[in-house]
């Protein structure tokens, strides 16, 4: 069995990339895999949680791979509010989500990708010394099966 997970990073990363702007105005918001410390906010973060296999059959290997995408808002002392933070996951959500739309294209690494879930977002506040740091966190369920 091979581990699908970091293909469907890239492929959120890909999506994600130059598409989510900052409703604050500057521009594009920075995805990252790994946050580098000169980074600017608000940014993006994806990266994966776990792959368990969810169905064991004789011919193929089916795997639920999670990944989440996490996006961090700050604010100096009270200012600012998690609304910047629903509004950037929402545009995310509208990107990665939909009905009309296939799962992520895994064909190249052959794998299929055959769902896409939102499993839940969860919205935290960090009020810390120096910052408000606003977090949203959506946690995204990928189904996938090897088809080699």
């Amino acid at each position: 069995m091979l581990d699908p997970i970091r293909y469907i990073r890239l492929n959120i990363i890909s999506a994600l990339t130059g598409t989510v702007t900052n409703p604050s105005g500057g521009g594009f918001i920075s995805v990252y895999n790994r946050v580098p410390s000169n980074s600017v906010y608000p940014f993006i973060r994806v990266y994966g949680l776990s792959t368990n296999a969810i169905d064991d059959n004789q011919s193929k290997y089916n795997v639920e791979c999670i990944t989440r995408v996490e996006v961090v808002t700050r604010f100096d002392g009270d200012s600012g509010g998690d609304l910047n933070a629903n509004n950037i996951m929402s545009q995310i959500t509208d990107l990665l989500i939909s009905k009309n739309q296939s799962a992520f294209d895994l064909s190249a690494y052959n794998f299929n990708c055959y769902a896409v879930q939102n499993s839940g977002i969860q919205y935290l506040e960090d009020d810390l010394t120096d910052h408000t740091y606003f977090r949203a966190i959506l946690e995204l369920s990928n189904k996938v099966e090897q088809t080699n």
